[in-house]
């Protein structure tokens, strides 16, 4: 059994470029699903959200049309209250990331508040990357790769393909224009190779032990990929 780190935004909301606090949180079906698939798998998760906040989930992941139906919505809820590690988080800043054999990082608009800029995100990230373990993110997860920076500055994903919510998808959600930036502008320019599947569909990408899926849909793909690493490392 593999010890697994789910890495979490505490933030509730989302601060836009003319200043305003978008309500947001993590993405349900992008925590539910890798959830689901390492639980499954016989491992353990822990959860790590700056200052052990408890993660806060954004309400319109829940809702029936953002879930594919009612049926949908209530798996998803059931699926929160079955992850019982959402509910006694560790704070990300008391992490040692020699205690976990992989760590995911799921979506959301929270990650783009505070993952982001967050230095403990950053330094579990590089150590996990730098270690060969298993690191996963999906939609707005990747956001927390920009944490990461080495003495010199420099990126340590810089020259990693990957995929992560696209300019594309942000302009069809209607946030392009208000965001104060874009996930993928900010990926590219730490020297990431971006590499964008179609919209609103399924799209992973895997280059080394770094595994990034492209938003919600891409969340049970993703999750099988991070489940299959996760065995290969053991």
């Amino acid at each position: 059994m593999a010890k697994i780190l789910f890495v979490m935004t505490g933030a509730d909301h989302w601060t836009l470029a003319d200043g305003e606090r978008h309500p947001t949180g993590f993405w349900a079906e992008e925590a539910v699903t890798p959830y689901r698939a390492v639980a499954e798998a016989g491992h353990e998760v822990v959860v790590a959200t700056p200052g052990g906040v408890e993660p806060p989930v954004d309400r319109a992941s829940l809702t029936p049309d953002a879930a594919s139906g009612p049926e949908a919505a209530r798996e998803l809820a059931a699926g929160l209250e079955a992850f019982d590690a959402l509910r006694r988080p560790v704070a990300l800043e008391d992490v040692d990331p020699a205690d976990y054999d992989a760590v995911f990082v799921p979506g959301g608009h929270g990650p783009m508040e505070d993952l982001a800029r967050d230095p403990s995100c950053g330094r579990v990230l590089t150590a996990t990357l730098d270690a060969g373990k298993p690191l996963g993110a999906v939609c707005h997860g990747p956001a927390a790769l920009l944490a990461a920076r080495r003495p010199d500055g420099a990126s340590p994903f810089a020259g990693y393909r990957l995929t992560a919510f696209t300019n594309a998808e942000e302009t069809q959600a209607g946030y392009a224009d208000k965001a104060a930036w874009l996930l993928q502008d900010r990926l590219t320019e730490i020297g990431a190779e971006f590499v964008e599947g179609p919209a609103w569909q399924s799209h992973v990408v895997v280059d080394r032990n770094l595994l990034t899926g492209q938003n919600p849909q891409s969340s049970e793909a993703v999750a099988a990929e991070f489940v299959k690493a996760v065995a290969g490392s053991a």
